[in-house]
């Protein structure tokens, strides 16, 4: 993974967890602890996924459906 691609997960596992304080109201560290343990955070590392390129927005939809029905839409790979 290059530094630029490291950079933009990071970013949005940031973005992703400041959305999940902000309309659950669970802590920043129960946050990062959900998002690192989902399986959406697997495919944000997967680059052949290339859901790291995505909007945040966009990637935080798939974890709310990750967290409602337990698993992510199956097209991502």
């Amino acid at each position: 993974m290059s530094i630029e691609q490291k950079f933009l997960v990071e970013s949005m596992i940031d973005d992703i967890a400041r959305y999940l304080i902000e309309e659950s109201g669970v802590s920043i560290l129960e946050a990062l602890d959900i998002v690192y343990n989902s399986e959406l955070y697997e495919k944000l590392v997967d680059l052949e996924t290339g859901l790291y390129y995505q909007s945040p927005a966009y990637c935080y939809e798939y974890l709310k459906h990750e967290l409602k029905y337990g698993q992510i839409v199956s097209q991502l790979g």
